[in-house]
């Protein structure tokens, strides 16, 4: 078995064929089942179905679910937590190599909290099977797979019995857990039931708040509320944030810390200087960054959905400084370029897709002094590292989060600096 791959598998070759196999780990040899492609495809995809010389970071997957044909969400639960690690760095690197043309040394850190890889997921997207049980789909399958418990699931998302009831009229539900110390039961997770048709189904009791989306085209709030309360501290400093519904919140209960962390880290703010979060979601990192910069400084936030908007402006309430723009990135900075507006410093967390060559080019534009790129796709993460360098801004740290164990996701937090020659 070749070098892992970005995806979750590691790369093989058989007659002249590249094949894509899942469940195996580098310098194995294993019976692969092919399970995509055909004769004339570049490449096939298969399974490790049976392991004929295992790796010494071989282990039992902690999942019963977790194999060929089983449950598609965790791609290495069969590794060591220290070789995911190394796999995942491994795939970052072969990406900045290949995309960036970059030689950078990685390490992918566990994050507070992590406790073996297991018990992390507070938000949970679960699929209904036929037979209205909950369950989740094998790797690129429309089937359901019913389940009882997921290992990497919060233990809140099981304490709300969502698993142990019956969702007819239900086509997905999805399980949102907040771990904001303090908080009552009843208010730390909401459950959302996305309804098969324009009727509201028949809900059965959980322990949660508990609202339809799906009916009336938008969020039916069924009983209690339609948002959780989310607190972050580092060091000295604490903020509480609102997320609605399955809105967007690292999955991690370590992680919006541990990001936050690494992004204050590297940009160093300083007091008076003007700030863009590009991407901004609730505003996580627009309210750290509003306390850094403070009192003199500013942070403009910028976010495309409504929900989200909505959020950050309740987030941010109070936040001397801190202002809120909703739109397209690329059109907010698009309006926003000839009236002269200026930035010392700007943080990005795109979608996966990254940010692309535009905005690239906006952010270089502004001259800022440096920019952090928080990155959940590492080839997304490459290829714009690239194009910042086609303006003078070059790579000169990159974190690796291990905020995903057991799958194949990573998260970096990249920092992009303005070479000596081309300061302003």
């Amino acid at each position: 078995m070749g070098p892992v791959a970005h995806g979750g598998h590691c790369v093989a070759r058989h007659e002249g064929r590249v094949l894509f196999v899942r469940h195996a780990l580098p310098g194995e040899r294993v019976v692969a089942q092919v399970t995509e492609g055909c004769d004339g495809d570049r490449f096939l995809r298969a399974d490790a179905v049976d392991v004929l010389s295992p790796s010494p970071d071989r282990v039992a997957p902690p999942c019963p679910l977790a194999g060929p044909g089983l449950c598609g969400g965790c791609d290495w639960q069969h590794a060591s937590l220290a070789a995911q690690r190394r796999l995942k760095a491994d795939v970052v690197r072969e990406q900045l190599r290949r995309l960036a043309r970059l030689d950078v040394e990685v390490v992918v850190e566990a994050v507070p909290g992590d406790d073996e890889g297991l018990g992390w997921r507070t938000r949970m997207q679960f699929a209904v099977g036929p037979d209205s049980k909950l369950g989740l789909r094998p790797h690129r399958s429309h089937q359901v797979l019913a389940l009882t418990s997921c290992p990497i699931a919060h233990p809140g998302v099981e304490a709300t019995g969502v698993t142990g009831q019956a969702w007819p009229g239900v086509r997905a539900v999805d399980v949102v857990v907040a771990t904001t110390p303090g908080a009552d039961p009843g208010e730390r997770a909401l459950v959302i039931a996305e309804s098969a048709s324009r009727k509201r189904p028949a809900l059965p009791q959980v322990d949660a708040a508990l609202a339809v989306t799906g009916v009336h085209g938008g969020l039916d709030q069924v009983r209690g509320r339609a948002f959780v309360q989310e607190r972050v501290v580092v060091g000295d400093w604490q903020h509480d944030f609102r997320v609605s519904g399955s809105g967007f919140w690292q999955v991690h209960p370590g992680a919006p810390a541990a990001l936050v962390g690494a992004v204050l880290a590297a940009l160093r703010p300083q007091a008076g200087e003007q700030v863009l979060d590009l991407y901004a979601g609730a505003g996580l990192f627009t309210a750290a960054l509003a306390h850094a910069v403070a009192p003199q400084g500013a942070v403009l936030a910028i976010e495309s959905n409504p929900r989200a908007v909505r959020d950050a402006r309740r987030n941010l309430r109070g936040l001397p400084g801190a202002g809120v723009s909703q739109g397209r990135v690329e059109s907010v900075l698009a309006a926003m370029l000839p009236s002269g507006l200026s930035a010392d410093l700007v943080v990005l967390d795109p979608p996966r897709t990254g940010a692309g060559r535009v905005v690239i080019e906006q952010i270089c534009s502004l001259h800022p002094r440096a920019v952090a790129y928080v990155a959940c796709d590492p080839a997304a993460l490459a290829r714009d590292v690239a194009y910042a360098a086609e303006h003078g801004y070059r790579l000169t740290g990159v974190r690796g989060f291990d905020l995903f164990p057991m799958t194949h996701h990573v998260e970096c937090v990249a920092l992009l600096e303005k070479t000596g020659s081309d300061l302003r």
